[in-house]
């Protein structure tokens, strides 16, 4: 097993064992509250929750978010989440192909259109690895691999701090990205892996031609925790439980990013655990609400415990629609039915 495979297999681990959530900082949206509506004059059973993303129909406004390949454990997480993702008309990501491209061998634990013919789907690439070796080639290696929609570009310096031999080189990322996004025939989204992206630098990415956002704030998984976990030398170790609470609440990141510009598309992420934080994403701005950890913990047991999660957010989702007497996502949007407190 190579070392990015060994820690691929380390990350599952440690993110299904232990407690690696961010202990103070939270998503943020404990602090927005829905304004009931006590006669919605609605049919529940007419409640739409559809929407379309880059012009594709999508059964709820749900990403399933990168996780994992690389692994035959990794392999089984990504069919099951696809086969449900397929089920539903979800969008899925899978996690960062760089394994793929370094060990083609494994490719067959990311390929999952075999099985999820017609979901939107996402490729993922860590954009520092631009700096090391990395160009336009290998970034159409992994859509063409994929036969994605996409392509994810996933910023984490935080977790390259902490991570042992991480890649800590972003210098003149900006200038790379903007011309992977000029020479690939996809959409390239940028995201975050917990730690959020603020409007400044929503801007600058959006400059660089980046065609949405995934915001993946602080308040779910800390990854500084789960490289801590992982490592072996002890400043590493003391670095990652310093900065386990650093970031950005998804609720801010969001608000910052509409303020500067309303046309770009938010996938919302980060210590999302239920359907009423997606609408309160949704709600807020965001046109796509990301969950990773309880989808994480539900495809390592069954299918069936995948299709659980997806009916119960399904519901939660519609639910807020009735009860604010919206009867569509596009209402939703428009409906100003959501408080600060």
């Amino acid at each position: 097993m190579s070392n990015t495979q060994s820690r691929k297999a380390d990350h599952i681990r440690i993110c299904l064992e232990d407690n690696i959530q961010f202990k103070h900082l939270t998503n943020g949206l404990e602090a927005y509250r829905f304004i009931h509506c006590c006669l919605p004059e609605l049919d529940y059973n007419k409640i739409n929750i559809k929407t379309t993303f880059f012009g594709k129909k999508l059964g709820a406004p749900l990403l399933i978010s990168s996780m994992t390949g690389g692994t035959l454990q990794a392999k089984t997480i990504n069919y099951r989440l696809a086969e449900v993702a397929q089920k539903y008309g979800l969008a899925m990501g899978v996690g960062s192909q760089r394994v793929a491209v370094e060990k083609p061998d494994v490719s067959h634990t990311f390929t999952v259109r075999s099985v999820a013919p017609d979901i939107l789907l996402f490729a993922n690439l860590g954009a520092i690895q631009l700096n090391y070796t990395y160009g336009v080639e290998e970034c159409k290696k992994v859509v063409e691999l994929l036969e994605a929609d996409a392509l994810i570009l996933h910023i984490n310096p935080l977790q390259e701090c902490i991570q042992s031999g991480g890649d800590t080189n972003f210098a003149g990322l900006l200038e790379k990205i903007n011309q992977v996004c000029s020479k690939l025939s996809v959409p390239v989204i940028a995201k975050e892996v917990g730690n959020g992206i603020s409007g400044v630098m929503a801007e600058k990415l959006i400059q660089a031609g980046v065609s949405a956002i995934d915001v993946a704030g602080g308040g779910g998984t800390s990854w500084a925790k789960v490289e801590s976990q992982r490592a072996d030398d002890q400043i590493k170790k003391r670095l990652g439980q310093t900065f386990g609470d650093w970031g950005l609440p998804t609720a801010e990141c969001i608000v910052e990013i509409r303020n500067v510009n309303q046309e770009i598309p938010i996938i919302a992420s980060g210590g999302l655990r239920n359907g009423l934080e997606v609408a309160k994403t949704i709600a807020m701005g965001a046109d796509l609400a990301g969950l990773a950890w309880p989808f994480l913990q539900a495809a390592t047991d069954s299918l069936e415990a995948v299709e659980d999660v997806v009916e119960l957010l399904m519901a939660e989702i519609s639910t807020v629609l009735f009860c604010t007497g919206n009867a569509s996502i596009a209402q939703l949007k428009q409906s100003n039915c959501l408080k600060e407190i």
